[in-house]
This record gives C-alpha cells, structure tokens and sequence, in this order.
C-alpha cells in the first residue's frame, strides 16, 4: 500500500529554498508594512524581448506551426546554432551535435540524468547555481563541492589543487559556470584550460553551463568548446533567456558528440515530448539581434559600474567588481561578525526594514556564501543608486557601537 505522502526518498534531501523564497518575503513586507520594495535577487535581464523575436514569434503562430516538433527540436535551429557557435569560436559543430530544450535547466536535467546513478559523485563550485546540488541529490548523486578562492582585488578564481584533491574513484562528472552565478566571475582562459585539462586527464565528463557567455565587460571569453578534443568529454549547456531576454520563452539547448545527444533525444521525447514550437521560430529570428544585445550588455556594464561604485563606500562591506553575468558579490562577513547575524537573517532584516531584496550566499552552497550576499544589477540606474543607499542605511544602524 502506498500513500499520497510517500515520496521518493531523495525528495528529503532537497532544500527547496531557492531566491523565490525571498521574494516571497518581499511581497509580504510590502503588503504589510506598506514599505517600497527594491529588487536586487532578480535573475534575468529587465528588457523585454526585443520585437523582432516577438515578431516572428506572431508570425509563426499566424502561419499555424503550433504543432509537435522532433525531440531533438527543429533542423533549422539546430543548424543555426552550430553556425552561431562555429563562427564564434572558429570550431566544427554540427547540427546533429545540437539539441533544443524548453529552457536551460531541463537541459541541466538531461545531462545529469543521462549520466548519474546512485552513489556518484558530481565536483560543483562553491559557491554555485543553487540548481545543480539540488538535481544531483534528486537523482541519487552526491554533491562534492571545490572551493573557488577569493580576495577583493582579485575576486574569485578557481582553487585548482583543491579541485584535483576532491577527484575520487568515483567522480563522475565536473560541473563548470562561466560567466559564473552567483559571482559574476569571468574565468579567465588560463583557469578554463585548467579545468578543461583536469577533466580530459582524470576521464571525467565536463558539464560547463555557459549560459551568460555574452554578458562580458572585461577579458575574453574562453568556451570550453574551444577545445580540439571536446567531443571526447564535454557537454555544453546554454540557452536563450540571457542573451536575448528570453527568460519567460523557456528555450535552451545542448551541444554533444552525436551519440549523446541522441540518448538525450531519446530522454526528451520521455520527459516532455518536444521544445515548443513558435518558440523555436522565434529563436531563429534571435540571432539577427545581436546589435541589440549588445546594447544590453553595454548598459549592464554602465550599470554594474554603478553599483560597484556605491557599494564601494560602504563600511563594512568588501566587494570586487564582477566582469562577467550581472550579479555582484559583495563579502559582509564583518557586518555579520558585529550584528551576531548569519547570512540569512541579514537578508531577511534588510527587505523587513528597507524593503531591499538581495539573495543570502548561504542559497549558493556550502560554506564559502555564507560571507557573502548576491545583488542583481539587472534593474536601471536610479533603482540601484537608491538601493544601495538604504543598503548603507541599513548597514550603518547595524554597525553602531
């Protein structure tokens, strides 16, 4: 006999409390104490999708391509991607290397569920996207975390001999963010080789989210795709909901030697049949926006500019400026050491008090975040200028003798 409530036991491992549980605290605050909320934890860009991917879009639907697609989604998306890729990094993908998913994180699933089974063990950052860990434990893995290093002139970089230290005899799969959340950390191609090669060497599979690769104000941007022999140990995951605003779209896609992606195939059609239709004509259109994005990049750096700015003039907070993603990630270690605060009750207390809404690191574990707060610089100028000043607000009552 079996209850509505016996769930898969994995399910007990998994925390749930993603950035959604503070904007859920926001809301209440607002409805409550009637206080103006400032956003700081959102994680996607604040422009709407621009109008011609909307366009086609419309067009689509108007021409009725509302139908089921291949599981692998539509050959001229496919191909469009390997171009994209082709052009930029000078590589040869093919199309039958590409699969187009509802988004990046069910490209995220596939990858981890085409590879892990009980008992192996995943090298995640830390800290890292939230999303990862929790997969990994969903599907019976065991999460083993690298520190990345950090000092305020140098901001983070990758601790190599502590990633070759935690490689055991059952290491499956490295996993690897670049540009990185909750950092903004862009590697640089010295630290990309490095990974690359620790993986080929040990005969681990890389699985490298590139998801915010156009979001770059300094320094180059090194895909692991760049790799001569990528086919013999990467999966490369990426999507559309960052570089062409996209978010709501749902659209992503995965790049892998054919077999792969074939078993990866075969697990979409099982999971949710095929990416949505329109969508995947939309993203066609996508790749004619590039003078938009990069509009949008030049005004998240204005922006980030800012906010590195502002928060510079705080006492009490330390804070490297990010050259990659839209996240900054300050270290308020010593706020925390005279409030007698943790992480978590410091982000609470700031959105009850200032109404001011940033993301605890604790939620990017393990243990590195718990020094550190993620604020988003996807918001304009004046809503960063004005949230940073409550922020000092909020930091100097709590720093009062």
């Amino acid at each position: 006999m079996a209850s509505l409530l016996d769930f898969n036991t994995n399910l007990s491992q998994i925390t749930g409390e993603t950035t959604l549980l503070y904007k859920d605290i926001a809301r209440n605050v607002e409805k409550t104490k009637r206080i103006k909320i400032i956003d700081f934890g959102i994680g996607q860009p604040d422009i709407v999708t621009f109008k011609r991917i909307r366009d086609a879009a419309k067009e689509a639907l108007d021409q009725g391509f509302t139908f089921y697609t291949s599981a692998f989604g539509i050959e001229e998306l496919r191909e469009k991607i390997a171009q994209y890729l082709n052009t930029r990094y000078g590589i040869d993908v093919k199309k039958d290397e590409v699969i187009i998913t509802p988004g990046a994180k069910p490209a995220l699933f596939l990858s981890f569920i085409l590879y892990i089974n009980p008992g192996d063990e995943i090298l995640l950052p830390d800290p890292s996207f939230y999303s990862y860990a929790e997969v990994v434990k969903l599907l019976g893995g065991k999460p083993v975390y690298t520190n990345l290093k950090w000092s305020r002139e140098e901001g983070f970089f990758i601790d190599v001999d502590d990633l070759q230290s935690k490689i055991s005899s059952k290491t499956k799969m490295i996993v690897f963010n670049n540009p990185h959340n909750p950092t903004g950390t862009l590697f640089s191609p010295n630290d990309v080789k490095k990974v690359i090669d620790i993986a080929r060497e040990n005969k681990i599979i890389l699985l490298s989210d590139e998801i915010y690769d156009n979001f770059v104000y300094e320094g180059k941007m090194k895909s692991t795709l760049e790799d001569a022999d990528w086919r013999d140990y990467l999966i490369y995951v990426n999507g559309f909901s960052k570089t062409f605003s996209m978010t709501g779209w749902r659209l992503g896609y995965i790049v892998a030697r054919r077999d792969v992606i074939q078993k990866m195939g075969v697990l979409a059609a099982n999971i949710y049949t095929a990416p949505t239709s329109f969508v995947q004509k939309a993203a066609l259109k996508a790749f004619d926006t590039f003078d938009e994005v990069n509009e949008m990049v030049k005004l998240f750096k204005r922006r980030r500019d800012v906010m590195y700015n502002e928060l510079s003039k705080i006492k009490g907070i330390q804070v490297s400026k990010p050259n990659g993603a839209f996240y900054m990630f300050p270290n308020v270690r010593e706020i925390l050491d005279v409030s007698k605060l943790d992480v978590k009750s410091l982000a609470i207390k700031l959105i009850e008090e200032k109404g001011v809404v940033t993301i605890p690191g604790e939620v990017f574990p393990l243990n590195i975040g718990k020094d550190f707060i993620r604020l988003s610089f996807a918001v304009n100028e004046e809503v960063i200028r004005e949230g940073v000043q409550k922020i000092k607000e909020f930091v100097e009552e709590m720093m009062k003798p």
